[in-house]
């Protein structure tokens, strides 16, 4: 989803052309979706419930057919939040001129105010330059500085029962048919560049191999078949296999390479792979399910009622058959009307077939040009953080 660094544009290139195309307490319970056709793993046990009060360590998950299922072999569903700020803040408007790790606090409190709405996981967008410490950024938020302060971040979290989605939100890329023409990671780009995007998932893999709390979202919103020249037959193949794609002039990394990448490492962390159309396309995504060795893969959905796929309808022909296959985290859900109309149909749907969602986002801008959840990081909600908090309570009675 658009970010706070980036112009309105973005929203109104998502307008314009989106896509084609018995759970349980807070964040648990249900099958989650995560994408591995082929399962290893199978799962008995009774439905485990993520603790929403206490501090507890969060659970160790891996994919087992079409569930997500913790280290005890028991289902998990999480419900979370989108912290939107650290793939922003590092650079500001021009690389340069970043003035934060974070934007907004990212203490005990903050965390605390967050629980207090009954979630179990937390997607933290990352920015490739910034974790790579790209030149042009500006050297108190790059490199090894940065990569401390997502650690620290992710560790906290953790200590708090929250599973964490780490998401390669913004990377570099030469790319003029959209609002955001730099070639440097300030904006949402089409599809991930090889140069930096695999030093990224090969390094944030190494770092986090040992701690199966934690989720690799490998690129947040893919619309490669919306590049001038592309067709969805090539935004498909562009997604797979990268390299030279219609209309993108840096080479890409596909999505089969990514996954290679953090395999190679060692790392069996659970990957999510978002579709076409800005995530919101899975029509091909089971056909073309890259091939992972620990069958460790979940299907990413984005869904905002200014999508192309935001009708019923479309979820029941193109949505549920990939959940019937393997898990799937609807990474982000949200409207653009500061309301909760949109979210209240989808989230039962969702709830019905034991998938997990996170709404978009935990920031204080306006929710009249942004879907925020909030006014306040003490947890104040916005119309539409009253609707989305109130559905996940009711959830944990």
């Amino acid at each position: 989803m658009m970010s706070r660094g980036l112009t309105a544009s973005r929203l109104a290139v998502i307008v314009t052309g989106l896509c084609t195309a018995a759970a349980v307490s807070v964040g648990v319970s249900a099958a989650v979706s995560s994408a591995g056709a082929t399962p290893a793993r199978t799962a008995t046990a009774t439905a485990w419930t993520a603790p929403a009060a206490t501090a507890a360590a969060a659970p160790s998950l891996h994919v087992s057919g079409n569930r997500l299922v913790n280290a005890r072999g028991a289902r998990v569903v999480l419900h979370g939040v989108d912290r939107s700020g650290s793939e922003y803040a590092c650079v500001g408007s021009n690389g340069s001129n970043g003035w934060a790790f974070f934007d907004g606090p990212v203490n005990q409190a903050a965390v605390t105010a967050m629980k207090s709405w009954d979630i179990s996981a937390v997607r933290v967008p990352l920015n490739e330059a910034c974790w790579n410490g790209e030149s042009y950024v500006n050297r108190t938020y790059r490199g090894a500085n940065y990569r401390k302060a997502v650690q620290a971040y992710v560790n906290l979290l953790n200590r708090n029962g929250l599973v964490v989605i780490l998401d390669l939100h913004w990377t570099d890329g030469r790319y003029t048919a959209s609002g955001c023409s730099s070639a440097r990671a300030l904006c949402q780009k089409p599809m991930p560049d090889t140069a930096q995007s695999v030093p990224f998932w090969r390094s944030v893999a190494q770092t986090f191999k040992h701690n199966d709390s934690v989720i690799f979202d490998l690129f947040n919103e893919p619309y490669p078949g919306f590049a001038p020249g592309a067709s969805e037959t090539e935004g498909w193949r562009c997604w797979l296999h990268g390299g030279h794609c219609a209309g993108i002039s840096y080479s890409v990394a596909g999505m089969q390479t990514l996954v290679s990448t953090v395999r190679a490492t060692g790392a069996k962390n659970v990957i999510m792979l978002g579709g076409l159309g800005y995530s919101n396309d899975l029509s091909q995504w089971l056909k073309s399910e890259p091939k992972d060795p620990d069958h460790n893969l979940a299907a990413s959905w984005h869904s905002y009622s200014f999508n192309a796929c935001s009708a019923s309808s479309c979820w029941n022909a193109q949505i549920a058959p990939v959940i019937k296959k393997v898990p799937l985290i609807a990474g982000e859900i949200g409207e653009g009307d500061c309301a909760d109309g949109y979210v209240n149909t989808l989230m039962p749907w969702l709830d019905a077939r034991s998938a997990s969602y996170l709404a978009w986002a935990w920031d204080t801008y306006s929710c009249t040009s942004f879907p925020s959840l909030i006014s306040s990081y003490n947890g104040t909600p916005t119309a539409f953080g009253k609707g989305y908090r109130a559905h996940l309570r009711a959830l944990a009675r």
